[in-house]
């Protein structure tokens, strides 16, 4: 049976040809992708759009090309804008975009460093010195409150979801409204197929590149020069998990990242480093385990080890919370397919 087919006519105000021509990308590049995404033909004319598909898909693409036309009046979109309104329209919770005081987006940079995390409905919004972060799918909403809720987190899933860039943001946070005295963030010292122990430097030069995701989520959200200085007087730390061993981190926001390449015995070491007043979040992918064959997952034993107890919060996330390029969502889902047709290639089904 056919799906429905009908036609919509919608008309943007004002009609501002700077702006209609931002929307609409070079070639109309951003209206094909909005076509692609949601199965539907956009026609337009200046300022007038006809849409043709099925309901569902009319219905998302009046709702993206209304917002997008909302972001131009400020910016010149790109094609990232177009994916990140797409992925919330295909959310099955969209929520409206939430705009600082420059009309960017909420990932945006801006001014805005006061308040709380502000819940709507279950939704938290974070605002940092450097602009506002809020999850942007449901996953990555249900995240952010469970990092509110739970001492412990674990975030699961795919590159390009957004696992250690919101829980950064989350550190960042709770740092500067005084719930924690320091941030420490962690990784396994473990190459993912390269050899990188030959390297010149001292240790810490040495760490530097299993480390530089999250400097970069510590750059976007402090400005390099503040995170040099928070580093220098040891309130922000970054180090191996091996040197976890043995400390108590009270009044911390500790994040252990890339944790899909710990062992059991690491996993378990690092979990009972948490002290009072602490916050843990593990992120990690389990599809991208870089550990020898004959070692088992750290994360992938936790978390059937610790599956019920009371304190813990674990997210899943999937290819569609991905808010990478494009291509990174197909990407995922090209290796998930292959996966599952039991046509393994590597390492990852330890």
């Amino acid at each position: 049976m056919s799906t429905p087919m009908r036609s919509l006519d919608i008309e943007l105000a004002p009609d501002d040809a700077r702006r209609l021509a931002s929307l609409n990308g070079p070639f109309d590049a951003h209206l094909r992708q909005v076509e692609l995404r949601l199965g539907v033909e956009i026609r337009n004319r200046g300022s007038r759009f006809r849409l043709l598909g099925p309901d569902d898909g009319i219905a998302r693409a009046e709702d993206v090309l209304r917002r997008l036309y909302e972001q131009t009046e400020s910016q010149t979109l790109t094609t990232e804008n177009v994916h990140l309104a797409l992925t919330e329209a295909l959310d099955a919770e969209p929520v409206e975009p939430l705009v600082d005081d420059q009309g960017e987006a909420a990932e945006a940079l801006g001014d805005d460093a006061g308040g709380e995390p502000a819940p709507s409905g279950s939704e938290v919004v974070i605002r940092t010195r450097r602009g506002i972060v809020r999850g942007r799918t449901a996953k990555q909403r249900e995240y952010l409150s469970a990092i509110v809720a739970n001492d412990v987190n674990f975030g699961i899933g795919p590159a390009g979801t957004g696992k250690t860039y919101l829980a950064v943001a989350s550190a960042v946070h709770a740092l500067e409204r005084d719930r924690v005295r320091r941030i420490v963030l962690t990784r396994p010292a473990v190459e993912a197929g390269e050899k990188l122990g030959f390297l010149p430097g001292d240790l810490s030069q040495k760490v530097d590149p299993y480390l530089r995701p999250l400097y970069d989520a510590l750059y976007e959200m402090l400005g390099f020069e503040r995170v040099a200085r928070l580093i220098d007087k040891q309130v922000i730390e970054i180090a191996p998990l091996a040197f976890m061993r043995g400390r108590t981190l009270n009044e911390s926001f500790v994040i252990l990242d890339e944790a899909q390449n710990t062992t059991p015995e690491q996993m378990k070491m690092f979990l009972t480093r948490i002290g009072f007043s602490s916050v843990a979040v593990v992120t990690g992918d389990i599809t991208q385990i870089d550990l020898p064959r004959h070692l088992q997952s750290g994360l992938r034993h936790a978390l059937g080890v610790l599956e019920g107890v009371a304190g813990i919060g674990t997210t899943y996330f999937g290819r569609a919370d991905v808010v990478r390029h494009p291509l990174v969502q197909a990407i995922v889902e090209a290796y998930e397919t292959h996966e599952e047709s039991g046509e393994h290639g590597g390492s990852s089904g330890q």
